[in-house]
């Protein structure tokens, strides 16, 4: 017995091997890794689809108003997302793990505390006899089986799952051993009774325990501060003894079995199931993290298992691996383990059981970003895959991953270009914007990335990484999706030099049409809500040049498209898909224009610009509704925004009769929405005399006159604003009653009435108009006269016109359109209608 005890502790103290070693090629380098990383990224790129939303692509705006803001569809632009590679640059898992054990990292063996030296510091005989009388008080422990080890100061005895440990006070003591059934006793014995110490640490029958412990109704849970623990008094370490001791007890009786069985190795599903044991019994001794002495021993077991090609097993030992905290390679190699599980997607539901998520967002939480950021890179490629799911992403914003990896984000912003790490914290910012990314999609993570100052953070990592393309895409992604959201919007409004940042950017890559189209959605979000964002987006150095330069190169990339379409047509290709990208491009920015022109100044200088006016037209010249819509309407939209500034120097004018024959085309097409902003446009060219001619000449008059049977509101108020300008010109009043305009004239106010007093306004000022020669109400306005009279008394009747359904708010505003543009025109030309064969002096009404 003592030279197997002496053997024991031999083997303890001498060095330890490294827990796992792999048959393999050279490692590869850091760098090699992360570029074989990026490149595996980009060739996965999905693992499903994943398709983003990015905002709404309706356009807005009264028509023949003040111009007019733009939303767009995010289907139009935002390819579809899935479960990228996105960032782990670099091979899953280009070998096994390994564990790597150090004096630093891991500790190699388990030591026992040395007991105090001098015998001072153990207590007095007596309480070491009342220890003893209580210990033997226990039964009858001893048999006549007596055994004498040799004499040791301290003797640590392992045999057959018995633990015993003396710690001894005198120079001339020897031992007496009795063993009986299993339990072992050591009495420490002195010539001279009277100075006999005898301290009995811990006696255990392990079988008769364990069998205690499989009684039904017995608490399974190991009795941390029970009866059966002998504490030893007077000595310094006495605490750390006993801690150690408990510990030992409960690795023999609850762990190395399960060991055992996964040192057998004889099918998948019992060594999960005993990995499954492993961590609850390792969880209930308090035995998860560094502290664990035997935590070397039990991770070289785990480490033996994960060369079993099972993912299952595989996510189970990286579960509790991680629990014990490792640190170094050791971690490197389990979170390139929990990459390899994570991105194959089948493995979702595994993942999800196992609460892999919790342990890899601990890693996130805790480890050093300098020291570890190689290990931290694989983990945060994990959790990026795991974004993918449904599911799990749910799971990640209620277990405050958003704030997590926000904070991940601000120490990564904190380092700085000249820093070693700064090239490699790259990839791992990849990983992290491509996940928030997929967080942004949900609306409770939407709001913690407002309140946790998104925007800013995301626009100091993109200022930081402007050369890092990958990086670049995904924030612009996130800015994208978030930018759909006024309260974002807002506050990303806020950053000032954001506009400056877009800018560089959409210079710096061109032709990188996924970036470039995100930014300038981004741009038209900003300049669609705030008048502030407009001015000072245009006031940032070769702003309109920029985006005019970008207009021009995607316009030349469409026309080659289209060239080598027509030259293919005949061999097999049927149709040309639309929008093209290109399109895509210049549609968002031909939106950004259009809304920087609200801006009175700005619109105004917009209006002046030769070559941001010509695109336009030329947009109308030699793109087809029916091949693009979306981009034709567009154009017209921000033409017609342009129309209302009317300046000496604007191009619009200039170029208004070449721009009325591009409306013809589009107002003769089969597409309402194209008809509606083509009529729009005229509303404001027919200001013009010779615009006035040309409608004339080209019977779109009789166009206008058939539009008022619409039942749309909109397109009442377009066609009304026109025939409106057109009464303006004496000599062109006469077609009104030729083509029925006057009772047309009269259905539309009747129609409408009320629910638009801005549309009653214009029926009332054409009509005023076009009645300024005729003496005689019968003569202007033949059958309708008595029809216009009542309508009108009754339109005029401030109890019977306004609506009191409506909340105050709307009721105010209904008000004062009824007071000031409605009432005014309308008194007066019910006054000439009743005035009979009175002369009323011509007033003509301002142009529309």
């Amino acid at each position: 017995l003592c030279r197997g005890m002496q053997a024991s502790k031999t083997e303890n103290t001498k060095k330890a091997e490294p827990f796992y070693w792999l048959s393999m090629a050279k490692q590869k380098t850091s760098s090699e890794i992360i570029n074989e990383a990026r490149n595996v990224l980009r060739a996965v790129g999905t693992r499903r689809p994943f398709t983003p939303t990015d905002g709404q692509r309706k356009l807005f705006g009264p028509q023949n108003r003040p111009p007019s803001v733009f939303s767009l569809h995010a289907s139009s632009f935002d390819l579809a997302e899935s479960r990228p590679v996105s960032g782990v640059r670099l091979n899953p898992l280009d070998h096994k793990p390994i564990l790597i054990t150090s004096a630093k990292d891991e500790d190699s063996s388990v030591f026992l505390p040395k007991p105090p030296a001098e015998a001072a510091e153990v207590r007095k005989v007596s309480s070491a006899r009342a220890c003893l009388c209580r210990t033997t008080s226990m039964g009858n422990l001893f048999s006549a089986k007596v055994a004498l080890p040799d004499q040791s100061k301290n003797a640590l005895i392992h045999e057959k799952g018995i633990l015993a440990s003396c710690m001894l006070a005198h120079n001339e003591t020897c031992w007496d051993s009795v063993f009986n059934e299993g339990s072992f006793v050591i009495i420490c014995r002195n010539k001279h009774f009277e100075n006999c110490i005898m301290i009995i640490i811990l006696c255990v029958h392990t079988i008769s325990f364990s069998d205690q412990m499989k009684k039904p109704g017995t608490n399974s849970s190991w009795p941390r501060s029970s009866g059966w623990k002998r504490r030893v008094t007077g000595l310094e370490d006495e605490t750390r003894i006993n801690e150690w001791e408990e510990e030992e007890v409960f690795w023999r009786i609850k762990i190395l079995p399960i060991l055992h069985e996964l040192k057998k190795k004889d099918n998948i599903e019992n060594l999960c199931l005993a990995c499954t044991k492993l961590y609850q019994a390792l969880n209930e001794g308090n035995m998860l993290g560094k502290q664990f002495k035997r935590r070397s021993e039990l991770l070289k077991t785990l480490y033996k298992l994960v060369d079993i090609d099972s993912d299952p097993l595989c996510l189970k030992l990286a579960k509790i691996i991680l629990a014990m905290k490792v640190d170094g390679k050791n971690l490197l190699s389990v979170c390139k383990l929990a990459f390899k599980i994570c991105r194959n997607e089948k493995n979702d539901y595994i993942v999800h059981n196992d609460s892999l998520l919790d342990c890899l967002l601990e890693v996130l939480r805790n480890e050093d970003l300098q020291k570890n950021n190689e290990a931290l890179l694989y983990c945060m490629g994990a959790i990026q895959f795991m974004s993918g799911n449904a599911v799990l992403l749910n799971e990640m914003v209620n277990k405050g991953a958003v704030e997590m990896l926000l904070q991940l984000m601000k120490q990564i912003n904190n380092i700085k270009e000249n820093d070693t790490y700064f090239s490699s914290l790259g990839h791992l910012l990849v990983q992290l914007t491509a996940t928030l990314r997929n967080l942004a999609d949900l609306p409770p993570a939407r709001c913690q990335l407002v309140c946790s100052g998104a925007a800013s953070e995301l626009c100091v990592a993109l200022e930081q990484r402007v050369n890092d393309q990958d990086v670049c895409t995904y924030i612009v992604r996130i800015l994208s999706k978030l930018s759909s959201y006024n309260d974002f919007c807002a506050a990303l409004a806020d950053c000032s030099r954001c506009y400056i940042l877009f800018l560089a950017l959409l210079n710096k890559h061109q032709k990188q049409q996924d970036l470039v189209i995100r930014i300038v959605f981004i741009l038209g979000n900003l300049t669609a809500k705030s008048n502030q964002a407009r001015e000072q987006f245009f006031k940032e150095k070769e702003s309109v040049n920029t985006l005019t330069s970008l207009f021009q190169t995607y316009y030349e990339l469409d026309l080659n498209a289209q060239t080598w379409y027509h030259d293919r047509q005949g061999k097999g290709k049927n149709h040309l898909k639309h929008p093209s990208e290109a399109e895509d491009v210049m549609i968002k920015l031909i939106r950004v224009l259009a809304n920087l022109s609200i801006h009175p100044s700005v619109g105004a200088t917009l209006a002046a610009a030769h070559r941001v006016v010509e695109l336009l037209i030329t947009v109308l010249e030699y793109k087809s509704i029916d091949d693009c819509e979306e981009l034709v309407i567009n154009a017209a939209t921000t033409i017609n925004n342009l129309s209302y500034y009317q300046v000496e120097s604007s191009v619009v004018q200039d170029r208004k009769l070449h721009i009325a024959e591009m409306l013809l085309k589009l107002l003769m097409s089969d597409n309402m929405d194209g008809v509606v902003e083509a009529v729009r446009v005229f509303g404001n060219l027919s200001q013009y005399h010779e615009v006035c001619d040309f409608i004339m000449q080209k019977k779109i008059h009789k166009f206008m006159i058939a539009l008022l049977d619409s039942k749309n509101h909109e397109v009442c108020f377009s066609a009304c604003g026109v025939l409106l300008n057109l009464t303006v010109d004496k000599n062109k009043r006469a077609f009104l009653m030729e083509e029925g305009g006057i009772g047309k004239l009269v259905d539309c106010l009747q129609d409408f009435g009320p629910a638009d007093w801005q549309l009653s306004c214009l029926v009332c000022k054409t009509l005023w108009n076009y009645s300024e020669n005729f003496t005689s109400e019968a003569s202007c306005f033949g059958g309708d006269t008595d029809a216009l009279l009542v309508l009108l008394t009754s339109l005029l009747d401030e109890n019977l016109a306004l609506d009191c359904s409506l909340d105050r708010e709307e009721r105010d505003s209904h008000r004062l359109h009824w007071e000031r543009e409605f009432k005014p025109v309308a008194e007066k030309l019910l006054d000439r209608i009743q005035s009979h064969h009175s002369v009323l002096p011509a007033v003509p009404i301002t142009p529309f």
